[in-house]
């Protein structure tokens, strides 16, 4: 009998070990799990429902390219005096004022005086560099921010970072999509915010590592930009 129990003796101390660290990884994937689910709720909880016009008007507006009326909005915008001018920051490189002209018939006068493009950006992270350029050349203070309501969280941690001496005025675009269904049912738009939360908790990383000292290259591009001509603009966010 005691031969028996010292033979299955190593077999129980070697079960021990690998029990312990099946329960530490599941315990850890569990965590991690938790986290996530905590961490989306909170992205979705900053994400507007409808569109609340600016409280104040600023120096200048910037609109960011890449949903569906994102930059007529804008214009809107600088037609009713909220801004002194506007960037449109992600436009195609081969695209011209022509080309969004024709999908904003009425508004030729302001393309024509005071609209800027900037054909450089072809992610969040490059559009807040070419607007802090803008910004500065301009001398502007204050800024109204157009995207659409799902990217403006990461926009504005963006431009934050690259600009923390300017006000930043958040104006959210809210799509078509989000309006005509809730977001839960929709496999398309859901794919999309989870899409769009990994990217948002990968910029607040960088930035948190960027402030500390640690800066981490090379940039993350989005959606960089490698197709054929598009209509009017380049869609980079």
């Amino acid at each position: 009998m005691n031969l028996r129990d010292d033979d299955s003796a190593p077999t129980t101390r070697a079960r021990r070990p690998r029990g312990w660290l099946r329960a530490t990884i599941v315990g850890g994937m569990a965590v991690l799990f938790v986290g996530s689910a905590v961490g989306f709720i909170a992205f979705l909880s900053q994400l507007r429902g409808v569109e609340i016009k600016p409280a104040r008007n600023a120096d200048g507006i910037v609109v960011f390219t890449g949903g569906s009326s994102r930059v007529s909005d804008a214009m809107e915008l600088l037609a009713a005096g909220y801004g002194k001018r506007l960037l449109i920051s992600g436009v195609h490189p081969t695209n011209a004022v022509s080309d969004i002209s024709r999908s904003l018939p009425d508004n030729h006068a302001l393309l024509g005086c005071c609209v800027d493009l900037d054909r450089s950006a072809v992610n969040t992270r490059s559009n807040a560099a070419e607007t802090r350029r803008w910004a500065r050349e301009r001398g502007f203070n204050s800024l109204i921010v157009v995207t659409s309501n799902y990217h403006m969280p990461r926009a504005i941690l963006e431009l934050s970072h690259a600009m923390p001496d300017v006000t930043l005025i958040p104006f959210a675009v809210i799509g078509d999509r989000w309006r005509d269904e809730p977001w839960w049912t929709s496999g398309p738009t859901l794919r999309l915010l989870l899409s769009e939360y990994a990217k948002y908790v990968a910029a607040e990383v960088r930035v948190r590592l960027a402030v500390i000292g640690i800066e981490v290259m090379p940039e993350a591009s989005d959606q960089p930009v490698q197709a054929p001509r598009r209509p009017a603009t380049a869609q980079a966010n």
